[in-house]
């Protein structure tokens, strides 16, 4: 499924489907707004205010259109690569960043904002995203939980059970691979040997979608159809959103050992941004004017980010024993314990 031209296109050349315009101002805004907090995140990596950072330069418009097709009260399951999907979700950009910041596991309610934590062990978001579907189905709740899964991750026993109960259950999930063609320095063609990642759909007796995902428009529209699809008890859609990681797999990897530049300037030449903006001004739903305006408000963004960097995070080290049982065990009581008189005796003011 392609919507947007991978080349300018001439008034005489129809157009593709399309958008509602509110709908693709809306899109472009927010991966314009993401492109600009990547771009941000990326340098507080080299300026040592991150631990890591996975960008997202690339993947835009797989992160931006799938949030923006579903509702409010679904359920997103990100990874760590989710950066721009949590910030088009409407998380707080310093919180998105809480994790890498090496401050705390999560910086947002997940609940608020119906978005669990980002999950950096390979597809365990999976089985926790088909368990919600199922409970939100069980309850008669028109719920769908959407898990974003990388190309690597598929390899995983986690993937297979998650899609393999969610289709047995008819659980209402969006599996959204983003196929941005290495799991770290391993290429897809070491990792499959399917023809496509979504003709893996097959296997599970679920629906499988392959989209093109550098096209906004496209993904919108399959996550979409996939989202009523299981709010209407159609059961799970695998959606396998071809894409590729512009940057590094994180700050500490060095890309250049396993692919070669004229490969990633081959994919730079089909960014997702750049495509939407271009079929937004030949369409005369954006203009020079919106973009100029569109440009400012993401640097606004980045400078509120920046200002809140020049603060580092204090934190009470007694949080740690917080929020992990129930009725804590002896030896963490006793741990807590030993935290507080330490603290004290020191007299620190945390």
């Amino acid at each position: 499924m392609t919507v947007l031209d991978t080349a300018p296109r001439t008034a005489a050349q129809p157009a593709g489907p399309s958008l509602p315009d509110g709908t693709a101002l809306e899109l472009y805004r927010a991966m314009v707004t993401g492109r600009a907090f990547d771009r941000q995140a990326t340098a507080f990596t080299r300026q040592g205010r991150l631990a890591v950072y996975p960008s997202s330069r690339g993947q835009e418009a797989c992160q931006t259109a799938s949030v923006l097709a579903l509702r409010a009260t679904d359920w997103l399951f990100p990874t760590y690569r989710e950066s721009v999907a949590l910030l088009t979700r409407g998380i707080d950009a310093t919180e998105v960043l809480t994790l890498f910041r090496g401050d705390r596991h999560c910086g947002y309610d997940p609940r608020a904002h119906r978005t669990a934590p980002q999950c950096t062990p390979l597809a365990t978001q999976c089985l926790h995203a088909a368990g919600l579907a199922d409970a939100a189905r069980m309850r008669g709740h028109d719920t769908v939980a959407l898990a974003y899964i990388g190309d690597g991750a598929t390899s995983e026993g986690d993937f297979h059970e998650a899609v393999n109960y969610a289709a047995v259950r008819r659980a209402p999930v969006v599996f959204f691979i983003q196929n941005n063609q290495y799991a770290i320095s391993v290429p897809l063609a070491k990792q499959t040997a399917a023809r496509t990642l979504a003709d893996k759909a097959a296997g599970y007796g679920t629906a499988g979608v392959r989209v093109d995902g550098n096209d906004a428009a496209a993904v919108h529209a399959a996550v979409a159809e996939a989202a009523h699809r299981a709010r209407t008890g159609g059961g799970p859609t695998l959606v396998e959103a071809l894409t590729y990681r512009i940057e590094a797999h994180t700050n500490a990897d060095d890309d250049t050992r396993y692919r070669p530049a004229d490969e990633v300037a081959a994919w730079a030449r089909k960014d997702p941004v750049a495509r939407l903006e271009r079929r937004l001004l030949a369409d005369g739903v954006l203009d020079e004017q919106a973009v100029a305006e569109t440009a400012r408000a993401a640097e606004e963004l980045t400078a509120r980010l920046r200002r809140t960097f020049d603060t580092p995070p204090r934190r009470d080290p007694a949080e740690m024993f917080q929020h992990v049982y129930h009725q804590p065990p002896h030896h963490l009581k006793a741990q807590a314990a030993l935290l507080a008189a330490e603290t004290a005796a020191a007299g620190q003011d945390i």
